[in-house]
């Protein structure tokens, strides 16, 4: 299993940098819905490299996690790119080029870092704790670097994957009815973002949030 979990830790690194390369809103979306899916298996392979059983408890988190992050999530996204008729990205505070640059010196502090960390022995092995930091960085980087209300959306759905990863990692054993307050939120986080995005759009006729800013200079 531990070959398994480093799999899925291979896959968030590869879907981070994809986001961070892509400019297309609907490619973002599904490459976010992709690294949620990849994580929902998570509780499962880590709970049978802990205990060497799947329990309830495991497999309840991971279908809930796949259904929101793989399913109800990107539709909620959908809906808001085809009401806010928006396809890309159009030129960011920070370019692709220069994120992905950022994004793999990112991944080399984030190996770095974890090495120096006194945290307890991580279950979901040695990539977990350094891949879950670099998944945080990234999405910290979609919500700064990105104008598009959208793609900041992506960047915190890309955000809690990170913080969702280092949570099964160092805690396998979180009380269930936290993680599933953890998901509750972030499904009404998600929900209410979509309907301001709406809302921008139908009001602005666009979600560019740097013009929406520029708006209090004038």
């Amino acid at each position: 299993m531990a070959g398994t979990i480093d799999f899925v830790m291979f896959l968030m690194v590869a879907t981070n940098l994809a986001l961070l390369e892509s400019s297309r809103l609907k490619t973002c979306i599904w490459l976010v819905a992709f690294q949620g899916m990849a994580l929902g298996f998570l509780p499962l392979l880590v709970g049978y490299t802990h205990t060497g059983s799947v329990g309830l408890h495991a497999i309840a988190v991971g279908i809930i996690s796949i259904a929101l992050k793989g399913v109800v999530f990107p539709l909620l996204l959908m809906l808001a790119v085809r009401r806010a008729n928006v396809r890309r990205e159009i030129e960011p505070f920070v370019s692709n080029n220069i994120s992905i640059v950022i994004g793999v010196t990112a991944l080399a502090v984030s190996i770095w870092l974890s090495r120096f960390l006194e945290i307890p022995a991580s279950a979901g092995g040695a990539l977990a704790v350094p891949m879950a930091f670099f998944t945080i960085f990234t999405g910290l980087l979609i919500i700064t670097s990105r104008k598009k209300a959208i793609t900041q959306v992506v960047g915190y759905l890309v955000m809690e994957n990170g913080i969702f990863t280092f949570g099964f990692a160092v805690m396998p054993h979180a009380p269930f009815v936290v993680e599933l307050g953890i998901l509750l939120d972030l499904l009404v986080a998600v929900f209410v973002m979509g309907i301001m995005i709406l809302h921008i759009s139908a009001t602005f006729d666009h979600i560019d949030i740097s013009r929406i800013s520029a708006l209090g200079d004038e």
